[in-house]
C-alpha cells in the first residue's frame, strides 16, 4: 500500500465509531483510531508498540504464552479472525472481542491488519454486583460463543448441570442482542402443570373458565419485542410439548378461551440439565421441538472445570451476599474450597457461603465456618509416592497436589512454579 492508501484507509478507520487499529505483520501498531484513543488508550502513545504489549502486558506474542493470537492465524489462513480475549484496559483487565481483518496489497501478499475491539460488558474479570464472572479457559470459551449468538435471532440451548448459572448466560444473551431494551421473561418450566401451561404461557379471555374475571396476559404476550427464557425445558411433558412446537412453528397462539390469533414476537432461548438427545432416542422428548430449540447449544461448565475461577466468584458471592460488610476468606479457607468437587455447582458454592458469612463474627471467613465434607489430601496423592506413569500424567498429578496445597493465589502460584499465569491456566485445562 502506497501512503495515499494509507492515508485513506485511517481516514476510514477514524470515521468508525468502534476502537480499531492497525498493525503490521511483525505485531507492531502504527495507528489508532480516535474510539481507540478513547475507550483504550489511556493517553499513553500506542504507534511503534507492540500490540500484546499494549493489550496484555506481554513482551512476547500471544500464543507463546497460552493465548491464541487472532494476527498469527489470519497471517496463515489469509482470513479474518474473530476470539475472545482478556486484555489490560484503562479499567483493569477486561473480556474483550477481538476481530481482526487482514489488508492485502494489489499482488494479494498480506501486508496490515486492522484490529476492531469491543468490550463485553456482561462479564468481568473482578468481583462484580451483577451478570457473568470468570476469566478460566472454558469461561472464555463460553463467553465467545455468546458473544457469536446473541446478535442474532437464533434460538439459544443453554447445556448443563444444575446450578451452573443459566439464567444469567440469558441474561447475558438478551442484553448483547438488538432486543436489550425490551422485555427479558424467564418461566420456569419444571413448575408448570398440564393445567397451568397454557395459561400461563398463552393468557386467558374473561369468563374462559372458573375464576377468569378477568383477561390476562400470557409470559408469551408479556416478553413481546424481548426474550422468552424457557428453563428446564426438558421436564415440559410429551404432552405438551407440541403445544410449544405450534407456537414456534407458527409464530402464532390464542388464550385459552380466545379466538382469534395472536402474533408472537420474541427471541428464545431455553435451557436444561437433561441429555435432550438421549430423551429423543427414548421418545420422551420430541425430535421436531429439540430441532427447533438449540439452532445454536451453548454448553455451560461445570465448577471443577473452572477451579481456578473460584476465588473470583467467592469474592463475588461474598459481595451480592452480604454488601454491607467487607467479608474475605482465609487463605486456609480458599483451599478447602478450591479443593471440593462442588456438584452443586455455583449454587452449592453459594450456599455455603452464605451459611459461612452467619456463622463468621468477624470479616474474616475461617475454615471452620464451612460446612464442608473436606478431607485432606492423602499421601499417596503426591506425585512422588506413586509408581512411574506418564511424564504428562504426573505433571496433571502434580499441578493439582500444587494447587491444593498453596496459600495463595493462582499468580503467586504460577510465579512459585517458574512459568507464566496463562501457562498454568493452560496446563489446568489439559
Amino acid at each position: 500500500m502506497d501512503s495515499s492508501q494509507i492515508s485513506e484507509l485511517l481516514s476510514y478507520l477514524d470515521s468508525q465509531p468502534e476502537p480499531r487499529i492497525v498493525m503490521d505483520k511483525n505485531y507492531i501498531i502504527i495507528a489508532a483510531n480516535a474510539a481507540y484513543h478513547s475507550e483504550y488508550g489511556n493517553s499513553v502513545p500506542l504507534v511503534g508498540r507492540h500490540c500484546y504489549e499494549v493489550s496484555h502486558h506481554f513482551d512476547r506474542p500471544c500464543d507463546e504464552v497460552g493465548e491464541s493470537c487472532p494476527l498469527k492465524l489470519s497471517a496463515s489462513t489469509g482470513r479474518s479472525q474473530r476470539v475472545l480475549h482478556l486484555h489490560q484496559t484503562p479499567r483493569g483487565e477486561e473480556h474483550v472481542d477481538v476481530e481482526l481483518t487482514p489488508i492485502h496489497n494489489s499482488s494479494g501478499e498480506i501486508v496490515y491488519f486492522v484490529e476492531m475491539i469491543q468490550t463485553i460488558r456482561d462479564a468481568s474479570t473482578h468481583p462484580s454486583s451483577r451478570g457473568l464472572v470468570g476469566r478460566s479457559a472454558v469461561f472464555n470459551n463460553m463467553l465467545g460463543l455468546i458473544e457469536r449468538v446473541a446478535p442474532s435471532e437464533a434460538s439459544v440451548l443453554l447445556l448443563g448441570e444444575s446450578g451452573t448459572g443459566k439464567e444469567l448466560v440469558a441474561q447475558a444473551v438478551h442484553n448483547a442482542s438488538k432486543r436489550a431494551n425490551e422485555p427479558f421473561v424467564a418461566v420456569d418450566c419444571s413448575g408448570l402443570t398440564e393445567t397451568l401451561f397454557e395459561s400461563e404461557l398463552f393468557g386467558y379471555e374473561k369468563g374462559a373458565f372458573t375464576g377468569a374475571t378477568q383477561r390476562k396476559h400470557g409470559l408469551v404476550e408479556s416478553a413481546s419485542g424481548g426474550t422468552l427464557f424457557l428453563d428446564e425445558v426438558g421436564d415440559i411433558p410429551l404432552s405438551l410439548q407440541v403445544k410449544l412446537l405450534r407456537l414456534l412453528e407458527t409464530g402464532t397462539y390464542r388464550r385459552v378461551g380466545g379466538v382469534d390469533p395472536l402474533r408472537a414476537d420474541f427471541r428464545l432461548v431455553s435451557a436444561t440439565h437433561r441429555d435432550l438427545k438421549q430423551m429423543v432416542k427414548q421418545e420422551s422428548f420430541r425430535k421436531d421441538l429439540y430441532y427447533r430449540i438449540s439452532t445454536f447449544p451453548i454448553h455451560l461448565p461445570s465448577l471443577s472445570q473452572r477451579r481456578e475461577d473460584i476465588p473470583l466468584l467467592s469474592a463475588t458471592l461474598l459481595a451480592r451476599i452480604s454488601p454491607e460488610r467487607k467479608l474475605n476468606l482465609h487463605s486456609d479457607t480458599l483451599a478447602q474450597l478450591e479443593a471440593c468437587d462442588f456438584p452443586g455447582n455455583i449454587r452449592e458454592l453459594r450456599n455455603i457461603l452464605e451459611r459461612a458469612s452467619l456463622m463468621a463474627d468477624s470479616d474474616i471467613i475461617m475454615p471452620e465456618h464451612l460446612a464442608l465434607d473436606y478431607k485432606e489430601p492423602k499421601q499417596s496423592e503426591n506425585v512422588m509416592s506413586q509408581a512411574i506413569i506418564p511424564l504428562e500424567q504426573a505433571e496433571q498429578h502434580y499441578l493439582q497436589w500444587a494447587v491444593s496445597q498453596h496459600k495463595g493465589d493462582r499468580r503467586a502460584l504460577a510465579k512459585t512454579l517458574g512459568i507464566s499465569e496463562r501457562t498454568l491456566y493452560r496446563k489446568l485445562q489439559i
